[in-house]
């Protein structure tokens, strides 16, 4: 199981208006850690349907979103809850750390 895409044309559907929390995951398909953070995100996802959903937003092929939410390094991972950013977490980290940064929403 992967992660869904969003990108602009369905931002406002995927995660403004999105019932229950939102992760956006913002990377680029040239970043390592990015690559690295992918699979334990798509694992996160799959261990906690019901709690949050798990999307992926290519910067490089939507930098208007990327900038209007001061995206300067990836990875970086926002979870939105009704349309507003509650977290922000930055850089690759292994899963256990990943789980931690979210036990709000997924504990």
């Amino acid at each position: 199981m992967t992660a869904k895409a969003t990108s602009e044309s369905t931002w406002q559907q995927d995660v403004i208006d999105a019932e229950g929390p939102v992760l956006v995951d913002f990377w680029a398909a040239w970043c390592g850690p990015c690559r690295m953070v992918g699979p334990i995100l798509d694992e996160i996802q799959a261990e906690n349907p019901e709690k949050i959903t798990v999307l992926k937003l290519n910067v490089d092929e939507n930098p208007q979103l990327a900038m209007e939410y001061q995206i300067t390094s990836i990875p970086a991972m926002k979870v939105f809850n009704k349309g507003e950013v509650e977290k922000t977490i930055i850089g690759a980290k292994p899963k256990f750390a990943l789980q931690q940064d979210l036990a709000d929403y997924i504990g």
